[in-house]
């Protein structure tokens, strides 16, 4: 099954597709999604929304995790941020994929087992998880990382479910 992870960001809006097999992790690609600093916020939105379209359509995954916005000390760049967010969201979702979502600490905890790990340490973490990923940017590794973390939540979830439905 293909996972995309969502870095979302108006300049800069990071991708990163895994495939799960059972408890492997196996790396499809990654990559940022750029919009132009010139053109109006409205287009600005266009660009991010044709960019994940196109990853959806080459990769064909199955779910999406996008990663919550947090509150910057600017208003406006948390207003831009979330507008970006949205685009982030409703993509994958007018493709009838679901979406989740997943908080930066909740992500880093994940991989790395603190909720305040470094970037750095995150980044060795997919490495190590994905072994010869080379990811093309911070922004990818990112959205990589939110990939891995839905897959471990989601592989909980299901076998929570399934000692639910075992004890019934």
């Amino acid at each position: 099954m293909k996972i995309l992870g969502i870095d979302p960001g108006l300049r800069n809006t990071g991708w990163g597709v895994i495939e799960t097999d059972g408890n492997r992790i196996i790396y499809a690609g990654d990559g940022v999604v750029k919009s132009d600093p010139g053109l109006s916020l409205a287009e600005r939105l266009v660009q991010l929304h044709d960019g994940l379209l196109r990853v959806i359509e080459e990769f064909r995954p199955i779910e999406a995790a996008v990663e919550e916005t947090f509150v910057n000390v600017n208003p406006a760049s948390t207003l831009k941020l979330g507008q970006a967010r949205g685009i982030a969201l409703f993509v994958p979702s007018k493709f009838g994929l679901h979406v989740s979502e997943y908080s930066p600490n909740l992500i880093k905890k994940s991989l790395v087992g603190s909720g305040h790990a470094s970037k750095e340490q995150v980044q060795m973490m997919i490495n190590t998880l994905l072994p010869g990923c080379d990811f093309q940017s911070a922004d990818s590794a990112d959205a990589l990382a939110i990939a891995i973390c839905h897959a471990h939540h989601r592989q909980s979830r299901r076998l929570c479910g399934q000692i639910l439905e075992s004890s019934r």
